[in-house]
């Protein structure tokens, strides 16, 4: 029992001094060329799992992203992350680049998109008040469905946090 204890008491110890980032989870919004929903969750002191629901081209797009948070420039709340994940969406191709706004009569073009994605940013956790900002850069190649490199990813979001 005495170890158990113990234990228990050098877990928790240790979790509260090794926890180097700010927070544990965020909610918010995402606006950029694409807008949506953005949830952040720490699975380790520099790690993190991001997901993305967002509304492009009339449709809809479910990201997930691995990221690996850094302190930046040595101000203390500031961080600088880069990570990778993957996409999987559902396009109406009707508002498109390739096909524009379609003629009447014409059938239209859905698209179901399968990519990977690529991630580069910055944020910052007020210490006042619950919230962080960031703004990040978010590239993505679509493997299947309407196939390319997207560069237009950027975007700023802006989470509670807790």
């Amino acid at each position: 029992m005495k170890k158990i204890i113990l234990t228990s008491f050098l877990a928790l110890f240790l979790f509260s001094f090794g926890q180097a980032q700010d927070y544990n989870t965020g909610i918010g919004l995402r606006g950029g060329l694409s807008n949506g929903l953005t949830i952040k969750h720490f699975i380790s002191n520099k790690t993190a799992l991001e997901g993305l629901i967002s509304s492009r081209w009339r449709g809809l797009e479910l990201t997930g992203l691995y990221e690996i948070h850094n302190r930046a420039f040595q101000v203390d709340r500031l961080n600088w992350y880069y990570g990778l994940g993957a996409h999987v969406g559902f396009w109406n191709g009707d508002y498109t680049y390739k096909y524009g706004p379609r003629k009447w009569g014409e059938p239209g073009v859905n698209y179901t998109v399968v990519g990977i994605d690529f991630i580069l940013g910055l944020e910052y956790n007020f210490k006042e008040i619950p919230f962080n900002i960031s703004i990040d850069w978010k590239p993505a190649y679509n493997l299947t469905g309407y196939s390319g490199f997207w560069a237009d990813g950027g975007a700023i979001s802006i989470r509670y946090i807790f």
